[in-house]
């Protein structure tokens, strides 16, 4: 691929990543699973979760734990093509998290972690999630809702 197109392609699936996890910040995941493929593999930093129903499913629990606020910045995003659909993503995940509401108290990331992914375009261009792994590299002893 050209350099042009790979860089576009890049940033096309930053993108991706990042509204992603502004749907989990802003919106507390209520339509996270959407970024999913059906047959979609996510593994937190606690358990791993097999398909769109089951990422549905821990969305919604993490919802019912009540009020909780949380950023997930993405850095240092890299891009291996691995096929003509297919490109694995990885990048730098901090985790900033609390139960409640803001404003709360200023703390350090709870969590850093490698995200690694992989994403399938479909056949309308679109690109939903094959796989997504949180590998954490630092943590604190707050809680994940993983």
């Amino acid at each position: 691929m050209p350099p042009k197109e790979l860089l576009a392609l890049r940033h096309e699936l930053e993108a991706l990543a990042i509204d992603f996890w502004h749907e989990v910040d802003r919106h507390d995941g209520r339509d996270a699973a959407r970024f999913y493929a059906e047959d979609a593999v996510f593994e937190t930093s606690i358990r791993e979760y097999r398909g769109r129903t089951a990422i549905h499913e821990f969305y919604n629990r993490r919802q019912q734990r009540g009020p909780r606020l949380s950023l997930h910045v993405v850095q240092n995003f890299r891009i291996d093509l691995l096929a003509a659909d297919r490109v694995h993503c990885e990048y730098i995940m901090s985790l900033y998290a609390a139960d409640g509401e803001p404003v709360l108290p200023s703390r350090p990331a709870i969590m850093i972690a490698i995200a690694d992914e992989v994403v399938r375009q479909q056949p309308d261009g679109s690109w939903l999630y094959e796989s997504r792994r949180l590998k954490p590299l630092f943590r604190d002893d707050t809680p994940t809702t993983g």
